[in-house]
């Protein structure tokens, strides 16, 4: 199932709505790099990277990027007032100790109970899983942004997760381009649809059950 720039956009844009003023946030690659853009100019938070900034900004526009100042994956970053640098280890430690407040990753599976796979692709050679095992067992809150279903249609939203853990019961929040979960001890929790896509459809793309909300948010395309 491919994604069109909107598709993703909407995504970042619903999880950007979980940021608030104060907040130190952690971002994975993809879908969750588009979040800063969708956060209002009230909003003030720093962006955390595992490779050593705390403070991130924008992306540079092309011809002032600095060589020596990238993000986590090796893309050229800015630094907002206030931001600082440190390096690799104390950024672990920032996270092992709590110190962030929001991670936003991508995943390959999550399962009912929100345990987490993202850090190994079958057949495929990965460098290693980065700051995510870390992240998904320290961050106050952990925010998966993702495809509903694998580029063979199977769901990634499984009863147990068939890939390697990354960590176990550690997702807070689901959300997809078809629905958005909240993840509890008792299961998934439908609270929110985006248009066109209705209850039965959701419901044949997801590979577990899970429980409705009363009054189910639609947000609209």
């Amino acid at each position: 199932m491919g994604m069109g720039v909107d598709i993703r956009n909407q995504m970042a844009k619903r999880a950007a709505e979980e940021i608030l003023t104060g907040m130190v946030v952690n971002l994975g690659i993809g879908i969750p790099s588009l979040v800063p853009n969708h956060l209002s100019k009230e909003t003030r938070v720093m962006f955390h990277a595992e490779n050593g900034i705390t403070g991130m900004g924008p992306s540079p526009v092309k011809g002032e990027e600095d060589e020596n100042l990238c993000n986590a994956g090796g893309f050229p970053a800015t630094l907002i007032k206030g931001g600082s640098y440190c390096d690799s280890a104390v950024a672990f430690g920032m996270i092992r100790r709590g110190r962030v407040d929001i991670t936003i990753l991508g995943s390959l599976q999550v399962s009912q109970y929100g345990d987490l796979a993202n850090w190994i692709v079958p057949g495929k050679k990965v460098p290693g899983m980065g700051g995510a095992m870390e992240l998904a067992q320290k961050a106050k809150k952990v925010i998966v942004v993702m495809n509903h279903c694998d580029k063979h249609g199977l769901p990634k939203i499984v009863n147990t997760c068939t890939l390697p853990l990354t960590s176990s019961r550690c997702v807070d929040l689901i959300i997809t381009e078809l629905a958005v979960f909240k993840v509890s001890k008792e299961g998934l929790l439908l609270t929110e649809l985006f248009a066109p896509y209705d209850l039965d459809y959701v419901t044949s793309k997801t590979g577990c059950e899970f429980n409705i909300c009363k009054s189910i948010r639609t947000i609209p395309y």
